[in-house]
């Protein structure tokens, strides 16, 4: 997988620019990269710290020196994880997400008093409370012996043709609904970060907009010039009007969304169409029969950038095309 260095720079700082000129605190998630090289360059262009979704992809950012963790995660603690939480909280600030009075009961009982966030329901419909349980959820949590810091949505529901800003909209609300005081109010994803607000928002967490992928082109959200990650397939059998390259869904992940057109997409070749996909092969028809010979390179932009970088050891980080270094995806795997 390359990484262009420069389109990811100007992703990172683009949107710490338009947090700031919101007055939003960003908090980027930094499950889409998984590495310590890019938290960094997020930290140091104004980041308030990072979320992340498990304890292990804390431990391996904690251990790469980033300092101000949100694990936006109901976590429930196994008699394992709840030795890892206790051991992160004593390494870095450390909150922690729950979405009922059982699991911050858990957590106090297993780990100790921890800071937690309340997570609400905006719409998706996943993990959170309903926005008129979540005072009385904090209240449960501060009885067990927890610091409530604030309230998080996640508006995944925005994930399609237009649906972004009504997302936007029902997070907004939610918030509003479940504690306008609340000292933190965070939401926001790479869809709806155009839209996230001051006021019922103090910050946000989009993550893909690190490298940008095929469903965010797809969705209107950036350009095939924003793209940052692709990954580098050849041309091994061709037929008619498609070629098959080398890359399937074991390093450009299966994800495809029912609205999508492919399962990836081509920033070189954008009336390609990746048709069918294999573990080891990728079908692609070029209308018009313009397809490339057996053994060119092709770039193939993933449909979701997260599960495909979780597919491989490292990334190859290019400028005006020449590879320049080699990151470790520091938290690959790290699933629990």
């Amino acid at each position: 997988m390359a990484v262009d260095v420069a389109v990811l720079d100007r992703n990172v700082r683009s949107m710490a620019a338009a947090a700031g000129q919101r007055g939003l605190a960003l908090r980027p998630h930094a499950k889409t990269h998984k590495t310590v090289e890019i938290a960094r360059r997020q930290i140091e262009h104004g980041a308030a710290g990072l979320t992340v979704a498990t304890v292990a992809e804390a431990e391996a950012f904690a251990d790469g020196g980033i300092e101000d963790l949100f694990i936006a995660y109901p976590v429930w603690p196994s008699p394992a994880r709840a030795r890892r939480l206790r051991a992160l909280a004593d390494r870095v600030a450390l909150r922690v997400g729950v979405d009922s009075a059982e699991s911050a009961q858990a957590l106090a009982r297993s780990v100790g008093p921890l800071d937690v966030m309340v997570e609400v329901d905006s719409g998706q419909h996943r993990s959170g409370v309903r926005p008129s349980d979540a005072k009385a959820l904090a209240a449960d949590a501060e009885r067990a012996g927890h610091r409530v810091s604030g309230i998080f949505t996640f508006p995944g529901h925005g994930y399609g043709p237009g649906l972004q800003h009504q997302a936007a909209r029902d997070e907004a609300t939610a918030l509003l609904e479940a504690d306008p005081q609340a000292p933190v109010r965070s939401g926001g994803s790479t869809p709806t970060a155009a839209f996230a607000e001051a006021g019922p928002l103090t910050e946000m967490r989009p993550g893909v907009y690190v490298f940008g992928d095929a469903q965010q082109v797809e969705l209107g959200t950036c350009t095939w010039d924003d793209v940052a990650l692709t990954v580098a397939a050849t041309v091994v059998s061709r037929r008619g009007d498609r070629a098959i390259v080398d890359a399937g869904s074991k390093i450009l992940g299966a994800d495809r969304l029912a609205w999508a057109t492919g399962f990836g997409r081509l920033p070189d070749h954008p009336d390609a169409r990746i048709v069918a996909l294999s573990e080891h092969h990728a079908t692609i028809e070029f209308p018009g029969g313009a397809v490339p010979a057996r053994g060119d390179r092709l770039r193939v932009a993933p449909n979701h950038v997260c599960a495909t970088v979780n597919l491989t050891d490292e990334l190859v980080v290019v400028e005006a095309g020449r590879e320049i270094d080699r990151w470790r995806v520091a938290a690959r795997g790290a699933n629990t």
